[in-house]
């Protein structure tokens, strides 16, 4: 391997080092003399700022690899944060408890009922002795009564776990259990739509986007445009946890990032789901062909999205201690800038969440180092946008047709070369069926 070709296939964790130096080398320094970009309370914020975007960009990943797009994460951080501050600061039935408590019991009825076949399934595969694409037929036991009763029991106990805590209040665990699933469910509700309607990813998350952030409104009410929570006063006070330092080492909002990067980046790599996942997104109709189930996978992406929103609902109401309807505004395209800068295509089929960490760390320590030089909130936008289009130019590997096209110094060859390698090859290599002959 060349050395242009191992800085090529490197090059994203050299803007990574790029960016930190750049960091290091301008910061300002404190009154005693010391690096404030280097000080660990800083590197400590930029994780903990970076932690919510990193969980909305990591289900992204995943959804923008298949060839989508999901545009309804923020208002659906959004709508999970009024559920989450709702139920933590006000005592019986409200609106957050009539929207949350069902979620969960229809969700833990279904993914019972999913799980239990799912197992019975791969089990029956495994019996044939071949890695079987297609569905085997179960018997009514295993495909239909037996799934029921898991879904019903799992059902019963989350309702179990859940109303007792409506008339005091809900707890740590209540919320961390009520929130993803009202984001899984609306995440769940999106792949539905465009799967067996058959509509374009963009429309359909775009008018959830909508609904979500009406619906998050109408739950908050009209005359609580932020709901505080104050932990120890009108909130648990077991719920400061979610801004504590683990170890006094790092914040629980990045230990929640990192666990759903290694978790949902194990599962892409190494199961069959995650090359489901990059098949449907290099040809969705070949992946359909090859008997996988398209459909599904693309419904379970766009449900674990939501998911992780719903998780970054919780750790934001934490760290800012309110919930509000526009809590998630905009936070969708900082993910998907976060996932583009770190190499997925939108066309699909290509990608890795090892990409999306350093984007959202590059994201992270960019806004950091504005931030640290007094920047002005407008030029940030400006700035970021070019580094956004210049990243993506490089990326793609299409900044030498810019420049031959602007007729730039360095864009003709450039050109040559980016024109030489998307041309195929002249000679085809022949097939020797019978062995080597002289």
């Amino acid at each position: 391997m060349t050395v242009f070709k191992l800085l090529s296939r490197t090059k994203l964790y050299w803007g990574l080092i790029a960016i930190f130096l750049i960091g290091v080398l301008g910061s300002p320094m404190s009154s005693k003399g010391n690096n404030i970009f280097l000080s660990y309370g800083n590197l400590l914020d930029v994780l903990r700022q970076v932690s919510t975007t990193g969980l909305i960009a990591t289900g992204m990943t995943a959804v923008i690899i298949t060839g989508g797009i999901d545009l309804s994460v923020g208002s659906l951080m959004a709508i999970c944060s009024v559920v989450c501050a709702m139920l933590l600061t006000v005592p019986g039935v409200t609106p957050g408890v009539v929207l949350g408590v069902p979620t969960v019991a229809l969700v833990a009825l279904c993914l019972g009922f999913v799980v239990t076949r799912f197992i019975f399934q791969n089990l029956a595969k495994s019996r044939a002795g071949a890695d079987l694409l297609r569905e085997i037929k179960l018997d009514g036991i295993r495909g239909l009564v037996t799934p029921a009763v898991v879904g019903v029991v799992l059902c019963c106990l989350s309702l179990w776990f859940l109303l007792p805590q409506i008339e005091p209040k809900f707890g740590v665990l209540g919320v961390l259990l009520v929130a993803p699933c009202v984001g899984l469910l609306f995440g769940a509700l999106n792949g539905f739509i465009i799967v067996a309607g058959r509509l374009q990813p963009f429309i359909v998350t775009l008018a959830m986007m909508v609904t979500a952030l009406g619906i998050a409104r109408l739950t908050a009410g009209q005359n609580n445009a932020v709901l505080p929570v104050y932990t120890g006063s009108n909130a648990t006070a077991d719920f400061e946890i979610l801004r504590s330092l683990v170890f006094g080492i790092i914040p629980m909002p990045g230990l929640f990032f990192l666990g759903a990067i290694l978790i949902y980046g194990a599962v892409l790599r190494f199961t069959p789901f995650g090359r489901y996942v990059y098949a449907i997104g290099g040809n969705e109709e070949a992946a359909r062909l090859s008997g996988i189930a398209a459909g599904r996978v693309k419904i379970v992406t766009y449900a674990v999205s939501g998911l992780l929103a719903g998780i970054a609902a919780v750790l934001y109401v934490a760290q800012y201690r309110q919930g509000k309807p526009d809590a998630g505004a905009g936070l969708e395209l900082d993910a998907i800038a976060a996932v583009v800068i770190g190499g997925t295509s939108l066309m699909g089929g290509r990608g890795s969440l090892t990409g999306t960490f350093c984007g959202v760390l590059i994201f992270g320590l960019l806004s950091n180092i504005l931030q640290l030089h007094n920047i002005n909130s407008n030029l940030q936008l400006v700035l970021k946008g070019m580094i956004i289009i210049g990243t993506v130019l490089v990326q793609e590997r299409n900044a030498g047709d810019l420049l031959a096209y602007l007729r730039l110094p360095g864009g003709q060859s450039a050109h040559k070369e980016t024109a030489a390698a998307k041309r195929p090859s002249q000679e085809t290599p022949s097939l020797n069926l019978g062995g080597n002959k002289k």
